[in-house]
């Protein structure tokens, strides 16, 4: 198992395979009164007892990979954001978080079971943006920063300036917005101003763990930032190659490759591309016409092949 990364008050256990999905990077909190918890990747799983002995869990927001621990916790109280709260509470919620169609949802529903020790919290307490937790000389501060879901936060650790960002995993695959409750438009405004944030240090649920330098931090957020302009191009070329419907544009592939599977890649794709459409349409640079199919403006009503 990796070893533990301590970073003042926060120690970091990184994920297998560098904390890629499906495991994450646990972090824990410890004050001089008590010990948090944040999320509850797979790596959880494999941590002794000391990982029990969570006085609360605050979760950055709720999907299956960042759950997966809590079964270890049962009394322990859980901190979701309030736009999270109903998915942590019950399959249901979940299930309207995700936004799936029904056939993938009950498949899901088995691999979570199966995969990740899905265990959901009826118990789940709503937080909301800007609430603290003061464990003793160290304090935790949530900051609402949504578009990955509704309710993702950013957990500041205080005074230390540590901030645990979460999904903003500042990956090379760039920004996931493909939920139900996910939204482009606030995953734009979160990365114009989590630079913002009086960190000095920023750890990711994956891939890229801890990051200590601001000059590296702020390298990767415009490569990751820059992913959102790479996949509105990408729909570009494809309509200027041809008019498509939404549906030929999810088989085209504009946020994952042609050979990644997942059960929910098809509908995170169309949420995706859905988004980004809707954008395009606003700034005049595609139109829909009357049979659902898409053409960037300015291109000439030509009949389908």
């Amino acid at each position: 198992m990796p070893s533990p990364l301590q970073i003042g008050p926060v120690t970091v256990w990184p994920g297998f395979a560098q904390g890629k999905y499906p495991d994450g990077n646990q972090v824990m909190v410890r004050g001089r009164d008590s010990l948090a918890v944040f999320d509850t990747p797979l790596i959880s799983n494999s941590l002794d007892a000391s990982f029990e002995a969570a006085d609360l869990v605050v979760l950055g927001h709720v999907h299956e990979d960042h759950m997966t621990g809590l079964h270890r916790l049962p009394h322990a109280p859980v901190y979701v954001h309030r736009a999270d709260v109903e998915a942590a509470r019950s399959w249901e919620g979940l299930a309207r978080h995700y936004g799936y169609s029904q056939p993938v949802l009950e498949d899901l529903h088995a691999k979570l079971l199966r995969e990740f020790h899905y265990a959901p919290r009826p118990d789940a307490i709503a937080y909301e943006d800007g609430q603290s937790w003061d464990l003793g000389g160290t304090t935790i501060r949530a900051v609402h920063m949504p578009g990955h879901t509704a309710g993702h936060s950013v957990l500041l650790v205080e005074p230390e300036g540590i901030a645990f960002i979460g999904d903003i995993d500042l990956s090379s695959f760039g920004p996931y917005y493909g939920d139900a409750t996910s939204n482009l438009s606030d995953f734009r405004r979160t990365l114009s101003r989590i630079a913002d944030l009086p960190a000095r240090v920023w750890i990711t649920s994956h891939h890229k763990g801890v990051i200590d330098s601001r000059d590296e931090f702020l390298a990767l957020l415009k490569a990751f930032t820059a992913r959102l302009d790479a996949r509105e191009q990408r729909i570009l070329d494809l309509l200027h190659e041809r008019p498509r419907t939404l549906d030929e544009l999810v088989v085209a592939r504009v946020v994952y490759r042609p050979e990644a599977r997942e059960l929910w890649i098809d509908g995170a794709e169309r949420r995706s591309i859905g988004q980004h459409l809707t954008e395009l349409q606003a700034s005049g640079r595609v139109s829909q016409e009357g049979d659902g199919v898409w053409r960037p403006e300015g291109a000439p009503h030509a009949a389908r092949p």
